[in-house]
Formats: structure tokens, sequence, C-alpha cells
């Protein structure tokens, strides 16, 4: 019985600090981001990851890369443009570089 309640606690706490990281992934998805990101890979853009290991410890990087995601940007990662995602919402934005900036 115990090892059963065990087994169910364990399984409670790894959807519950998954969940956030796949729902994340999907709102990157579901804004056409991960067309052009991977988050282990270059693609067009830098991998996610990348990013996130560019930016570690920068303490304006998530305001600088919400206004990246609404507006786009340049010369960062190469000669590629990043076109403006005027489908993102600020909120969106935010909770999209805060998971970008949370990858290892």
């Amino acid at each position: 019985m115990k090892r059963s309640l065990f087994a169910i606690g364990l399984c409670v706490t790894a959807a519950f600090f998954a969940a956030p990281a796949v729902a994340d992934q999907a709102l990157a998805a579901s804004k056409n981001c991960m067309s052009c990101h991977a988050v282990d890979k270059k693609l067009l853009g830098p991998a996610y990851k990348d990013v996130a290991d560019k930016y570690r410890g920068d303490k304006t990087a998530a305001e600088k890369l919400a206004a990246k995601v609404m507006n786009g940007g340049s010369g960062v990662w190469g000669v590629l443009v990043m076109p403006a995602n005027k489908q993102v919402s600020e909120a969106e934005a935010k909770k999209l570089v805060a998971w970008i900036l949370s990858q290892k």
C-alpha cells in the first residue's frame, strides 16, 4: 500500500513539473515559433537551449526577448531576420520567453 501511494505521488509530482514545459512548447507550436526554432537544435533560428545559454544571467533578457518575439529582430544570431509575430500578445510573449530561458 505504501509503495502504491509513493508511486502515485511520484507520478503526480512529475506531471506537475512537466505540464508547464509541455504547455509552453504547445503555445510555441501554436504561434508558429517551432517552424523556425527547436528546443535542442538549430533550424532557421537558434535552438531554444542556445538562447537560454546566451542570456543566462542577463537580468534584462526576458523583457528584450519578449519585445523581439512581438516586433522581430536581427543581427544577434546571423544574417537571417526574425520576423515580427503579430499573433502573439505581450502576455504570451512573456510566457514563451520564460519557457525559452528555462531550457537547459
